[in-house]
């Protein structure tokens, strides 16, 4: 008996709902390997001192290398590190939500099976993640239980006790779950209520979530599918087909493929590329790289940070439903400020022109796209480090994947030097409308 991993040509089969998306199925610009070799194809070129904004210093790696094992082995002294993921910002304060949930999916559906409850964890990863953009140092959440939350962390608990209340549901007799219609007629006023935006306590791009959700429900209606989760029975299906294995495998670029491919027409402030790729992809005229004959992509290259952060997040739901998720390190590190303002903030990456960090940029400026290749290439460099170090402190770190290393971390480590330097805001300030970041 043996696993049958998810490939792309398996979703491209006759049938499948990946079929019919805005982009052919082929376009190097919608694949996670992409990501890494048009990233570095950027990296070399700034390197080489081709760019007018950013220079390398790579010998401040090692010092950023320390702060990130110091801090992982501060949080985790004995390295059983979590994914980064989701899950872990419903987690905050050390309450287990997730587990709340399940229990009353319980009422609702008696004795759910893993099919149902992973329907309805996937459900809310999607909704949740996509709502989770830079909320601004002055807003807070309350939750039901009186405890204020922060940044991240305040938009999980708020998108999780909305999800709860049956906010992102048309059908008041199935409130847990996020369909189409429930997400396609929410209204300002009642995502404003539930994330609790008021003058007091404003909420940075609340708009812009609302236009992630309410073309979230209308690309469910068009694809002709009910609920979120919906988006993907092409890789629950493939990967249950054939040999009656037990451990079906779906592998993570199919993950991130399926994700970028069903969510191409949701992102507002998006690219598209002549090959008619679409989302979180930019150009620059050194992302250059294979493709195949007759392609129309040099000079393009993909990021697809939220929907990477949603595969990140998905990778648990899906391992507890009985699926392996195959080759992690497909993902790339998040392009975000997290990971990138670590880098800034350790003097890994340099400003040619300090000043600049006094403007608001764009995801489409080439300093902005030049700073999130950068972090993709070595943030990699930065885990092989830190690794290392790891091993040295007599820790078994070698096989660490980076959602790992992400989590111990470098997302985390970012966020204390944001802190200490900038009462949380990322050096660069970058308008997103609440979308990309």
């Amino acid at each position: 008996m043996t696993d049958r991993a998810v490939s792309l040509d398996a979703l491209a089969q006759p049938g499948s709902h990946a079929t019919g998306t805005l982009v052919g199925m082929r376009s190097p610009l919608m694949q996670a390997a992409t990501i890494r070799s048009r990233s570095a194809a950027i990296t070399q070129w700034v390197e080489a001192g081709h760019s007018p904004w950013w220079t390398v210093q790579r010998d401040r790696i090692a010092h950023a290398a320390r702060d990130v094992a110091a801090l992982t082995l501060e949080r985790f002294p004995n390295l059983k590190v979590p994914f980064h993921s989701r899950w872990r910002h419903f987690e905050t304060q050390g309450q287990d939500r997730a587990a709340g949930l399940l229990g009353l999916l319980a009422r609702t559906h008696p004795a759910p099976d893993s099919r149902a409850v992973l329907l309805t964890k996937l459900d809310l990863c999607v909704v949740s993640v996509l709502l989770d953009a830079g909320s601004g140092p002055g807003w807070r959440f309350v939750d039901s239980a009186g405890h204020p939350h922060q940044r991240s962390e305040g938009l999980a608990v708020a998108s999780i006790e909305a999800f709860i209340q049956g906010a992102f549901s048309s059908d008041a007799g199935q409130p847990l779950q996020a369909d189409a219609t429930g997400l396609e007629s929410l209204t300002r006023a009642r995502l404003s209520d539930w994330l609790q935006n008021r003058p007091d306590n404003p909420l940075e791009g609340l708009d812009g979530r609302l236009g992630l959700m309410n073309r979230l429900g209308a690309a469910l209606r068009e694809r002709g599918d009910h609920r979120v989760a919906d988006l993907y029975t092409p890789l629950l299906e493939t990967a249950s087909r054939g040999s009656g294995s037990q451990h079906p495998t779906i592998s993570a670029a199919a993950l991130l493929h399926q994700t970028v491919s069903a969510l191409s027409s949701v992102w507002l402030k998006a690219s598209e590329a002549p090959d008619g790729a679409r989302g979180d992809l930019w150009p620059h005229p050194a992302a250059t790289g294979p493709e195949p004959a007759g392609g129309s992509t040099q000079g393009w290259v993909p990021f697809h940070k939220l929907s990477q952060w949603l595969c990140y997040s998905l990778i648990e739901p899906l391992s507890e439903a009985g699926y392996t998720i195959s080759n992690l390190d497909a993902l790339s590190g998040l392009p975000e400020y997290r990971n990138g303002g670590l880098l800034v903030d350790t003097g890994v990456l340099l400003l040619r022109d300090t000043s600049l960090a006094g403007r608001t940029w764009t995801p489409a400026d080439t300093l902005i796209i030049e700073w999130r290749a950068l972090t993709v290439t070595l943030i990699d460099d930065l885990a092989h480090e830190v690794r290392l170090l790891l091993e040295q402190n007599g820790h078994d770190a070698r096989s660490l994947p980076l959602a790992c290393i992400l989590e111990g971390g470098t997302w985390a480590a970012g966020r204390r030097h944001a802190e200490r330097l900038r009462a949380g805001r990322p050096p660069l300030t970058v308008d997103t409308a609440g979308s990309l970041f």
